[in-house]
């Protein structure tokens, strides 16, 4: 798969932030759900909001970072180290946005996966859209 260009005017930037924006609010949707059904209604949008917008940085930061200074060390299994404790923080960060225990920050994350399969699957077969590459089969 090609690496998209990166915009080069300002109007492209304006419309690449105005898409992740867009992109962003779309996946905060499900998880926004997943909140509300795991902490019994106590979930709010803006916490979800924060939840995908932190969780994702964090993640990738965590992963990049720990996969690059272990790989130095260990080697290529370095990134199944850098796996693990990516997905560790990205709970943590769930489980502080909802201010709920690991347990159900983890119902989060996997009732917000369910959700945006449901999701994903009505976009495709309705509107003919989807988020990319969401399956790789």
């Amino acid at each position: 798969m090609a690496i998209p260009p990166i915009p080069t005017t300002l109007v492209g930037v304006l419309v690449l932030i105005v898409g992740l924006v867009i992109l962003w609010i779309i996946i905060s949707i499900p998880v926004y759900f997943a909140g509300k059904v795991i902490t019994d209604g106590k979930a709010e949008f803006g916490q979800a909001m924060g939840a995908t917008l932190g969780g994702g940085l964090a993640y990738f930061v965590v992963y990049y970072g720990v996969a690059y200074l272990l790989g130095t060390l260990i080697g290529p299994s370095a990134a199944i180290f850098a796996l693990i404790l990516a997905v560790i923080v990205w709970v943590g960060v769930y489980r502080a946005s909802f201010d709920t225990d690991w347990l159900r920050a983890i119902g989060i994350v996997i009732v917000g996966w369910l959700v945006l399969i449901v999701l994903d699957f009505f976009l495709v077969h309705v509107f003919g859209v989807g988020f990319p590459d969401f399956f790789p089969f």
